[in-house]
Formats: C-alpha cells, structure tokens, sequence
C-alpha cells in the first residue's frame, strides 16, 4: 500500500436502519480510517426491531458489482456479510479468485437477532465450501459455528477451544470463534485459532440492549485493520474498538429495539 489509505470491499445486505449490514460495514471502515466500497447482495427489510423481508438480487449482478469495483480500484481487504443464497455465494467465490482477494474477512450471517433466517439452507454448503476456504479469517458466534460443523451450539468454553481448531480445519488461516452466547454474565470470551496460535480473548460484557450489528461492525473492523496489521494485531484492536461502540451507544437515540452501535464515539463530541 505504500503508506495509502486502504480500500475495502464490504459484500453484504443492506440495513434501513443504518445499524447493521452493508451501512454498519460502511460506517466502520470510516471510522477507523479505510475507504468503503461495496456491494449488496440482498436489500433487507429491517429495523431495530427485526428483518422483516428481504430481496436477493441475482447473483450474475452481485459478481457484476465486485468485477466494477475490482477493475478500477485496488482492493486491500475485503468482508462478506450476508450471502443469502448457493448462487451468491458461488457468484462471491467466482469474483474473489478471478481477483485474487487478499485479506477476506467472512462473517458467515445466517440468522439476525431477531431470529429471520438470513441464509438460505441450502446455501451452507455453499459457504463451507467455497467462501471459508478464501478467508483469512472466519468470525461464527457460536450458532453459526454449529451450522458450519453440524453440531450443537450449547457449549462450554472447553468444547469451543476443541470446536475453534474444527472449523479451522474447513481451510480458513484464522478463526474468531465468538462467545457472546454464552451464558457467564459477567464476562465474554472469544477464541482467535490459527497455525501459529491460539489466543483467549476476554472482554467485560456491556449491559446494554444497543448490540444491534455487533458481528457486522467487528468483521468489518477486521477487515479496515487487515491490510496494516498482522491478525491478532487486528482483532484485538477491532474488539477494542467494539467494547467502545457498545460502551457509548447509549448517546444514540435509534429505534425502539436493539438500537445500533456508536460507530463514530471516537470522532464525535461526546454527548
């Protein structure tokens, strides 16, 4: 990069409420200094209360958009959100070879918060086949892991160490392996797994009902690190930078659900 700004590729759906998806991604990349592009794979129906609808858009458009943005931008990093479908996710996987993508970031989104599934069933197979085998590093909660491995989700911190070193076999270099859903209510632990390293990392848990996003923003920050730093140097910062989102959300008055994140605590004047 040579000292540049570095561009990133957010592939996602899109929010109205600003809070998640391809605007979450949009926001983040701003916030910590990279330039977005992006493209949508599907225009969602949603708000702080929950998705509603969506609309897939055909797949030959989704590949259309990431070629248009390859062609004439340099792309240091790129972050895969919501796929929704076998064909988009083929149409992904299709685009980043021919690119040679560097620095993948898969957020593998299959069910939003609110329980609307995100992803088509018969598109997993699909995303472990094709899409985990491009990244450089995976981000499943603890749900999306057992789709990925056909597993159960309720598990103890020693069984996501043992799952974190399965779903790294599937041919991802790096795992973040997310424990928000577990049960401790005091603290949150997730496991960063690769060839070199295996790493705990522990986060105090925000009480607050403003997690609108959570996986979208901490993929997408990544993803705005990858091209400058090593994995581990960019998760850690990116988790950094997610307690500070949840930690001033409540300055933000947005919707009467999971209100969103505060993306930009640390350029704006606090309230």
């Amino acid at each position: 990069m040579g000292g540049a700004v570095a561009n990133v590729l957010t592939i996602a759906g899109t929010d109205p409420s600003g809070g998640a998806g391809i605007q979450a991604d949009i926001k983040t990349f701003s916030a910590l200094g990279a330039y977005a592009t992006s493209a949508i794979t599907a225009v969602v129906a949603q708000n702080t209360q929950g998705v509603r609808s969506y609309v897939a858009l055909e797949p030959e458009f989704v590949a259309e958009q990431i070629d248009a943005v390859f062609d004439d931008v340099r792309i240091d990093a790129v972050k895969i959100g919501m796929v929704a479908n076998a064909g988009i996710a083929e149409a992904i996987a299709g685009s980043l070879g021919r690119h040679r993508a560097a620095n993948v970031v898969l957020d593998p989104v299959m069910v939003a918060k609110s329980g609307h599934h995100l992803l088509d069933p018969a598109a997993v197979d699909a995303v472990r086949g094709l899409l985990v085998p491009l990244a450089t590093v995976i981000t499943p909660n603890l749900p999306e892991a057992a789709v990925l491995l056909g597993t159960e989700p309720d598990w103890s911190l020693g069984e996501m160490r043992l799952r974190a070193v399965e779903l790294h076999r599937l041919g991802s270099r790096w795992v973040l392996l997310k424990g928000g859903h577990m049960e401790d209510p005091e603290t949150s632990i997730d496991i960063l797994h690769g060839e070199s390293a295996t790493i705990e990392l522990s986060a105090p848990r925000i009480k607050t009902k403003n997690d609108h996003g959570t996986g979208c923003t901490l993929s997408a920050a990544i993803a705005a690190l990858l091209p400058s730093n090593t994995v581990e140097e960019s998760v850690g910062q990116a988790k950094s930078y997610l307690q500070g989102a949840l930690a001033a959300s409540g300055t933000l008055e947005v919707g009467h659900g999971h209100g969103p994140l505060h993306h930009f605590h640390r350029l704006w004047p606090a309230a």
